[in-house]
């Protein structure tokens, strides 16, 4: 990587919730920012854990037996095979990572397109 990367610059090139942006790759992963606010949908990915990490806002990820609230500086890994809805009440910013084609619904046909920030 030639340059270093500023994820707040990167977060102001767009405004839509839940579209994550890729802003690097390594070792077969995709490091992605997301804007986020309401509530995502029910989901799990059988194949891969999933990592938040907040940058800005609250985030809270819903599981079944229980709800984790992530506050800036924060992060949780989902289990794979974890059923989750994550939600924040009001526009949070996150930091993903996942290998490279995993999509954010655990469902291909109901995934997000990957864009480039």
């Amino acid at each position: 990587m030639a340059d270093t990367i500023n994820l707040a610059e990167k977060l102001a090139t767009f405004s839509d919730h839940w579209s994550p942006r890729t802003v690097a790759q390594f070792n077969g992963h995709d490091v992605m920012v997301v804007k986020v606010q309401g509530e995502f949908v029910w989901h799990k990915h059988g194949d891969t854990d999933d990592f938040f990490f907040v940058l800005q806002g609250v985030l809270e990820i819903q599981m079944r037996d229980r709800v984790v609230t992530l506050r800036p500086g924060e992060m949780f890994i989902v289990p794979r095979g974890v059923e989750h809805c994550p939600r924040a009440r009001e526009e949070a910013h996150v930091l993903l990572i996942e290998p490279t084609g995993t999509p954010n619904t655990g469902d291909v046909a109901t995934a997000a397109p990957r864009k480039l920030a």
